[in-house]
């Protein structure tokens, strides 16, 4: 799902993280972990000059529902070592 790196928006990041959600009920996961550099990494425009990982990462704390866990995080909170927990199935 790579896009033009100028053109990363929240809702970009949010449909990979559904994707992978998705994904991972269909293998019959309890859980996936998601790191935010991977995600980046997966829709385009990181690294770069461009590239929005302080919007990756708002939009994976904002995913983030009861039972989910914060594996790892850097110093600041947002960058590409955040990486979470998130149980599956996910509820609405």
């Amino acid at each position: 799902m790579r896009t033009n790196p100028q053109r990363v928006h929240a809702d970009t990041f949010r449909v990979a993280l559904n994707q992978q959600f998705d994904a991972a009920e269909r293998l019959g996961r309890d859980y996936v972990d998601v790191a935010s550099g991977d995600l980046h990494r997966e829709v385009g425009g990181y690294p770069g000059r461009s590239h929005a990982m302080p919007n990756c990462c708002s939009v994976l704390r904002q995913a983030m529902s009861s039972g989910d866990e914060i594996l790892s995080e850097p110093p600041k909170g947002k960058g590409a070592t955040l990486k979470i927990r998130y149980r599956i199935p996910r509820s609405n």
